[in-house]
């Protein structure tokens, strides 16, 4: 809409009433010129807009999204047809008939493409009622499409209604000429082309031109040109051929093309032709009605089907959405006298308007309420050793692929604790899609896949579903997010919300060259990681990939690896010993736990254990590293329990003093892991970790993991970054459903959560 008003500023509004102004800027010739492309651009955007179009949806479409595109419409013709007698002019040839179907239509009409980039912004397309809203946007799309040909007819015709007969039943013809004639033919072509190679550039310029062909047809017919574009990409089967045409088209049709249009409207535009002030107010009133009917009929419909009093006003709001479709049936009605530039100024205007304060009424009154019930098990460390655990893997591309399968793998799923992974390929919002989360079914229709996009996610769907057939104790779901990375983060969150997820596990944002190095993929995965980090549910564990495949396959669904958790203390660093310990538990896996004690604490504990203990300046000092060291303590002293007797895990401690004697310890560790296990750290201040972060190039995987991490490190190991959830407030794990606890361990858990992470100074250990 930019573009439109900056046509209503260049335009006779504003700058365009300097004559000489505008005869320099837009003469004549330029104009014509101007026009010319926006019509083509015209064509072929709706032609784009008739490929994308499903018509097999309006035949799923249920009882009441139908309803409510009915009720949508009828109310607010009615009201066009009201005011018609006021705007209609007794000296115009335009019969009254016409009018109030041009007007009726212009008023009733809901802009599908706008609203489903609305709902998409708005976070709303995978909800109940943005499926409801788009279903009926389309029928009411379809509806207005053929009320326009109607209304052109007849404009076009006015003085014999047998003349608008003929026009009506030779597009009745050229319709049914391109279901039973193009369309096989078109499908004919596909046919020809082998699957998995381009269509040939013949091909395609077949089809743009039959594009042009039947804009032609139809506007010599007497109905506008668009028609006869919308209505031959309407016939353009769905599969490769739609994704090929869109993808040539789009960037130059809606970039270059379809601005113009909008600035050719804006230039049409005279907004001083609205002269008188009881005009403004007539203009008002349009609005505020016209948006009144139509949430009117909306909520009638709700009220009938029982559904929430304020979802049927947003409902109602959103198929107030106006735009293109608008905007074209009002150049039309100028085009063939209908409107004059009174009534085009006023409609426009009201066009524009509504479709403006269409979101931040929405967002006002509408907050969706999550079905959301709050549960416990946020962490791995606080799952049970017999229940499920719920992971949430995401993947950018195929080759994050192998080292997240062998993760999983490693994870020990067996029928005590099974594992519950929910597979999310997050690809990138681009071009008018939608935003969606697409939930793949199981499926073996042998269909080749209409895009790269979709290639990878078949490929990444067929790969965990090879590796649950393969796997026992895993259930996979997979699905596919696509969205604007700014907001990406928000689906996975929301997703693990929805899902009861426990752990979430993302790709690092670089990956191994060739000669070792580390080297960024895209800038806009680390954002992403970033955002989880801080808004995730549930812990997080960033993966560094450098070929986690296993040394040695033991079994079909077996590998051995070999493990090392590096360990300071505090939350992330007790889940990601947690974690550990369920690995080992696999048959094929060795664990190596490093555990680092300060020295410098350690003499600190002999010498306050000396002194008074009834100090209170120790206890203030103690209190909260005191419990942050006992539950470190008593994590390590149970996992040495129960790993006591297992000869394939490894435990040891390191007195240090400082950062560098903790580096030269790591890089002293033996070569033979394939896996470093680390916790992020976030928040913890201690001596051993000093001046790390100072040249840190990834402070998201703290200090530890952006020091195993970086390209200068010897060891080219795999590295899981884990960092624990710490919950939302102090009544958060009560009362839940699905995890009733017992008194005294929900009373533990809500000592243990904070929104922050409890202070960490220098933490002591004991030995």
């Amino acid at each position: 809409m930019c573009f439109y008003q900056g046509g209503v500023i260049l335009g006779p509004s504003v700058l365009g009433r300097n004559s000489r102004f505008a005869n320099t800027l837009f003469p004549l010739r330029s104009v014509m010129v101007l026009e010319t492309m926006a019509n083509v651009g015209l064509l072929y955007f709706l032609f784009l807009v008739g490929v994308e179009m499903d018509i097999s949806v309006i035949r799923r479409t249920g009882k009441k999204a139908l309803a409510i595109a009915i009720a949508g419409m009828v109310l607010p013709f009615i009201i066009g047809a009201c005011f018609s007698f006021i705007l209609h002019k007794k000296d115009e040839t335009m019969t009254q008939g016409t009018f109030i179907l041009f007007l009726g239509v212009a008023l009733s009409v809901t802009a599908f493409p706008v609203l489903a980039r609305i709902l998409a912004e708005l976070k709303l397309i995978n909800t109940e009622i943005g499926r409801i809203a788009l279903s009926s946007a389309l029928v009411n799309d379809m509806s207005a499409w053929i009320l326009l040909a109607l209304a052109i007819a007849l404009a076009e015709n006015h003085a014999t209604s047998l003349a608008s007969l003929w026009v009506i039943l030779s597009s009745t013809a050229f319709v049914a000429f391109c279901i039973l004639i193009v369309r096989p033919a078109v499908s004919w072509m596909i046919r020809r082309t082998p699957e998995g190679e381009s269509f040939s550039e013949f091909h395609i310029c077949l089809v743009l031109t039959g594009v042009m062909l039947s804009g032609f047809i139809t506007d010599a017919i007497g109905t506008h040109s668009v028609f006869g574009a919308f209505v031959f990409g309407l016939v353009i089967p769905n599969g490769p051929l739609g994704v090929t045409l869109i993808e040539k088209l789009e960037d130059f049709v809606s970039g270059l093309l379809l601005p113009l249009f909008f600035a050719i409207s804006g230039l049409k535009t005279d907004v001083t032709s609205i002269t008188s002030v009881g005009t403004w107010g007539f203009l008002m009133l349009i609005i505020v009605l016209a948006c009144a009917g139509k949430v009117a009929g909306t909520l009638l419909v709700c009220i009938y089907y029982q559904m929430p009093v304020h979802e049927g006003i947003t409902l109602g709001l959103l198929m107030n959405t106006k735009g293109l479709v608008e905007m074209i049936i009002l150049n039309v009605g100028r085009d063939q006298k209908v409107l004059d530039d009174e009534s085009f100024a006023i409609m426009v205007i009201v066009a524009v308007v509504m479709t403006a304060i269409i979101t931040p009424i929405v967002t006002s009154i509408y907050k969706p309420a999550r079905k959301f019930i709050p549960y416990k098990r946020r962490t791995i460390q606080r799952l049970k050793p017999d229940a499920e655990l719920r992971m949430l893997v995401c993947i950018h591309t195929p080759r994050n692929v192998p080292t997240i399968i062998n993760l999983l793998e490693a994870s020990h799923p067996s029928k005590r604790s099974p594992l519950c992974v929910y597979v999310l390929h997050l690809v990138e919002l681009t071009g008018r899609a939608s935003a969606m989360l697409i939930v793949h079914n199981t499926r073996k229709s042998g269909r080749p896949p209409l895009n790269r996009t979709q290639a990878q996610s078949d490929h990444i769907i067929n790969a965990f579903e090879n590796y649950e057939q393969h796997a026992g104790c895993v259930s996979v779901q997979p699905l596919t997010a696509i969205s604007p990375y700014s907001t990406m983060h928000e689906d996975i969150c929301n997703l693990a919300e929805d899902k009861r997820v426990a752990f979430i596990i993302i790709p690092f944002h670089k990956q191994q060259t060739v000669d070792g190095g580390m080297e960024a993929t895209n800038p806009a995965f680390r954002m992403i990681n970033q955002n989880v980090l801080a808004n995730a549910p549930c812990s997080v564990g960033i993966i560094v990939d450098r070929g986690l495949n296993g040394s040695t396959r033991l079994a079909a669904n077996q590998v051995t690896h070999h493990i090392a958790v590096i360990f300071f203390g505090g939350p992330d660093d007790r889940e990601a010993l947690t974690y550990a310990l369920r690995m080992s538990d696999h048959p094929g896996t060795s664990l190596t736990v490093l555990r680092f004690i300060s020295g410098d604490d350690a003499a600190d504990t002999t010498e306050q254990s000396r002194g008074n203990p009834n100090d209170p300046r120790m206890l203030t000092v103690e209190t909260d590293d005191t419990m942050e060291r006992q539950l470190d303590d008593d994590l390590v002293n149970d996992f040495r329990m129960k790993t006591m007797n297992d000869e394939s895990i490894v435990y040891n401690e390191k007195v240090v003093h400082n950062g560098e004697e903790t580096v030269a310890a790591i890089r002293s560790m033996d070569n033979v892991h394939d896996l470093f296990i680390v916790g992020r750290g976030q928040g913890m201040i201690s001596p051993l970790t000093a001046g790390l972060t100072d040249w840190s190039e990834c402070p998201e995987l703290g200090a530890i993991g952006d020091l195993l991490a970086s390209s200068d490190f010897a060891a080219t190991v795999s590295v899981l970054v884990v960092q624990q959830y710490v919950g939302m407030g102090p009544n958060e794990g009560v009362g839940q459903p699905d995890s009733p606890g017992q008194p005294d361990e929900q009373f533990s858990n809500m000592q243990n959560m904070s929104r922050r992470p409890p202070p960490r100074g220098q933490t002591v250990f004991n030995t």
